[in-house]
């Protein structure tokens, strides 16, 4: 198995965690914020929108977010490349999805695109640099793992906030 193809199979790993609990999630229990922290909902959109929006910026290919009209499905009171970095407590609570669907669809699309782009990387290209903002210069490959580890996080605390809404 070559590096792509590692990427390839953790790019996956978020939507397979979120699909564990499609089944378990609604309308209530998305939007429910534990204390002042983030809500499944923002946590499931978060991910995706973390992937696209980073996506983007190595593909050079518009943002799923808007290419596939997810940003008019969501109807979210926040700007067109918002993806939730830094948001305080009220920004969280203004992502309200009722539709656990829309939710799965849009990660789906998003890890689409990433394998997408990954089916036409090569090993050698993972090692480009993308990013010379820090030190050491982040690579194409190492922000690659980062987005998609990122992701899984995310998808794992919405797993965790739905355990103990139980």
């Amino acid at each position: 198995m070559n590096s792509v193809e590692v990427l390839k199979d953790l790019a996956y790993r978020p939507l397979e965690a979120a699909k564990s609990i499609e089944d378990q999630l609604t309308a209530e229990n998305l939007n429910w914020h534990p204390g002042h922290d983030n809500s499944i909902a923002w946590l499931l959109w978060h991910s995706a929108r973390e992937i696209d929006v980073q996506l983007s910026q190595l593909s050079g290919k518009e943002p799923v977010w808007t290419a596939q009209g997810y940003q008019e499905r969501f109807d979210l009171p926040l700007a067109e490349d918002d993806m939730g970095f830094g948001h305080s407590p009220e920004q969280a609570r203004s992502v309200v999805v009722e539709d656990p669907r829309l939710l799965m669809e849009h990660l789906e699309a998003v890890i689409n695109a990433q394998l997408d782009y990954l089916n036409v990387l090569s090993d050698g290209e993972l090692a480009q640099i993308v990013d010379r903002r820090w030190e050491p210069p982040v690579s194409r490959g190492a922000r690659l793992l980062s987005i998609s580890l990122d992701a899984f996080a995310h998808v794992s605390q919405a797993q965790y906030i739905l355990g103990i809404q139980r």
